[in-house]
Parts: C-alpha cells; sequence; structure tokens
C-alpha cells in the first residue's frame, strides 16, 4: 500500500513540480477536514498562511499553531492530521529526493524549530 499524500489524499495534496532532486506538492485543507496516514520525506514545508493542525502518528498526537510566511524543516515521519483552526491550511512541501538524507526520524512529528 502507498503512503504517498498525493496518492492517499489526492484531494488536499497536488503535486506541482518533480525532477531528480525534489518534489514540489500543495497543500490545501478547510477546517475540519482530515487526512488518512500517509509519509514525508525529509522536506522544507512554507506556510501560505496561518493555520492551526493536529497531527496523529501511532499513540502520539502534536497540536501544531504555524503563522503564514515561514519556512520550516519537517523532518521524515509518518502521520495522519486534521484541521482544527478557522481558516484553510495552505502550504507548499519541498521533498527532498536524496536517499542519503536518511528515513523517518524516530519520534518526528510536525515541523521543527530553525537553527537559524
Amino acid at each position: 500500500m502507498t503512503m504517498d499524500p498525493a496518492e492517499t489524499n489526492g484531494d488536499h495534496y497536488k503535486v506541482i513540480f518533480e525532477n531528480d532532486s525534489v518534489r514540489v506538492l500543495s497543500y490545501k485543507d478547510a477546517p475540519g477536514e482530515k487526512t488518512t496516514p500517509h509519509e514525508h520525506p525529509n522536506s522544507v514545508m512554507y506556510t501560505l498562511g496561518p493555520f492551526s493542525r493536529r497531527l496523529i502518528s501511532g499513540d502520539q498526537q502534536r497540536d501544531v499553531d504555524m503563522p503564514g510566511g515561514v519556512a520550516v524543516w519537517l523532518a521524515a515521519q509518518e502521520h495522519s492530521g486534521e484541521n482544527i483552526g478557522t481558516t484553510n491550511t495552505e502550504v507548499v512541501f519541498v521533498e527532498l529526493k536524496d536517499g542519503s538524507l536518511g528515513g523517518r526520524t524516530a519520534g518526528a512529528l510536525g515541523p521543527q524549530a530553525s537553527s537559524k
């Protein structure tokens, strides 16, 4: 079974660019909408507007409030999500294809703080 979000949740994720190094996805949902479980490789996520989401992976759960106009690192992970806010979630993911970056990061759920 595929865990590719563009296939498992094609109503929310759209591939907007792809080459040998990266795949770029757009994502959009409305308040109350949910996704089914899917995987992300190591990625950069850029938020187009503010949003609130609940991310779930196994027995781990995390609520995330993000402002618009920020780029954050998203370590490789598997999760499902739910828009728990009052605004649409609109983001762009730049997925890295370099296999040397490894697989899922243990315990990773949601965006990580910038190291800037």
